[in-house]
């Protein structure tokens, strides 16, 4: 990523904390599924403009599942309820899955150019093909007719392609270290500053027959956390953004010690049992369920800590976060994060009610960015009047980290494009599953991004 992107998140956080000082799969029963069909097709099969009053649906496909995602759920089904409300003549039909199941089927339906009128999708390299393929709308409109405004600057960078703006991005993550106070209170341990306290942490820890880490690596993208923040924290933030944008290598001596201390910890034990072969969500009850001390995730996870009200407040009381410690010798700081922009709301160029789809998804937006904070619990990418909620502590106390951030790194799948991110995923699986070497997965990902596919 350029010095100039590196800038331009970097002015994400700061506008956030200027908000804060400033201002002081199956379907999902929360929203009717009947009600005519897709109004608003010619003959031809192209989309006009639905006349007043007339039946609408508008199919909305997106990944909080009520299990796993609870208040953001309950979020979105108000927003919902609020806009049937409003606008009695449409009906949203939602289909509600998993992260992975989520990408699965978004794959499948772009296949056959039958995605769902508004969806959710990722920045970047995630973005491209569904946009060479003329599968998404650009957003523009919305953005320059006042919604552009509301955004915090620099968010929708990450979403624009030639010019030409295809998602809304709706959250702002950063990836803490999560860990519970009471397992480490009980083998007197301190939050670790550097790697080699860390690596105590992970010793004494399994040693007394406690699983140091949670972690589900079947999505592969959980284990590439843990990579990319080694990566920065022994080359520097620009070792892997040189990397994947091709202006450094992927075979750079930091990049193959990272993966090589990967390994290091997968024999430390450092890991629950069978964690190449858990979900995210399975490896993430392991640490819910106090079996494990530590998680890194997104801070997409702030509810289950904060605001879930299915969570027990005994458990959410003994959740603190730390942040990726600093290698001794390393080039990277204690305040560079792996983030940046979350998920956004794309449009598809081929919906039949494309005009009432964006509509939605302008009220989504805003409703979304007022309400996140005190339903949700989660960082938006809208600015907010943080004056008048009642703001969690650990939410307060991220947005102040973000305040210290000398560098946000979007995350590597992310930021690759398509066939390079799968052999990134499918490399880090097997180098968690010690089925490659450090120099080997190196390689495999020099050899895949020279592709540029």
């Amino acid at each position: 990523m350029s010095n100039k992107k590196t800038a331009s998140i970097l002015l994400i956080a700061l506008s956030l904390l200027l908000v804060l000082a400033g201002c002081g799969g199956k379907s999902n029963g929360g929203a009717a599924s009947g009600g005519g069909g897709n109004a608003g097709a010619n003959a031809g099969g192209e989309a006009v403009k639905p006349a007043d009053g007339e039946k609408v649906t508008i199919k909305f496909m997106h990944l909080w599942p009520q299990g796993s995602s609870a208040q953001q759920n309950k979020l979105v089904n108000e927003i919902i309820t609020q806009y049937q409300t409003d606008h009695p003549n449409v009906t949203i039909q939602q289909e509600v899955l998993e992260n992975e199941q989520y990408k699965n089927k978004l794959k499948i339906l772009s296949a056959s150019n039958e995605l769902p009128d508004v969806g959710v999708t990722w920045a970047a390299g995630f973005m491209d093909p569904y946009v060479k393929g003329n599968l998404f709308t650009p957003l523009d409109d919305l953005l320059d007719g006042g919604l552009k405004d509301k955004f915090v600057p620099g968010t929708t960078d990450a979403y624009a392609v030639g010019g030409k703006t295809y998602g809304l991005p709706i959250e702002l993550n950063i990836s803490p270290i999560y860990y519970n106070k009471a397992i480490f209170e009980k083998y007197n341990l301190q939050v670790p500053q550097t790697y080699d306290q860390f690596l105590q942490v992970v010793k004494t820890l399994s040693d007394n027959g406690v699983a140091p880490i949670a972690l589900g690596n079947k999505d592969r993208w959980t284990g590439s956390l843990w990579y990319m923040y080694l990566a920065d924290r022994l080359g520097g933030p620009e070792t892997l953004k040189k990397a994947i944008d091709r202006s450094g290598s992927f075979e750079d001596p930091a990049l193959i010690q990272a993966a090589a201390e990967i390994q290091k910890l997968v024999d430390m034990s450092a890991f629950n049992k069978g964690f190449n072969g858990l979900s995210n969500d399975e490896g993430k009850s392991e640490f819910m369920n106090e079996k494990a001390a530590m998680y890194l995730m997104g801070t997409w996870e702030i509810p289950n800590f904060t605001t879930n009200p299915d969570v027990p407040q005994e458990f959410k009381d003994k959740v603190g976060f730390f942040k990726f410690p600093t290698v001794e010798g390393g080039k990277g700081d204690i305040n560079s994060w792996v983030g940046g922009p979350g998920v956004g709301l794309f449009v598809a160029e081929n919906s039949k009610v494309k005009d009432e789809a964006k509509k939605f998804v302008e009220y989504f937006i805003g409703k979304w960015g007022a309400e996140s904070v005190s339903t949700a619990g989660v960082i938006p990418a809208t600015k907010v009047d943080t004056s008048s909620s009642d703001l969690p502590q650990m939410y307060i106390d991220l947005l102040n980290e973000l305040n210290n951030a000398s560098n946000l790194t979007l995350f590597a799948d992310v930021q690759m494009k398509p066939n390079a991110a799968q052999t990134h995923l499918n490399m880090i699986q097997a180098l968690f599953g010690k089925a490659v070497t450090p120099e080997d997965f190196a390689k495999e990902h020099e050899a895949a991004l020279q592709k540029g596919e």
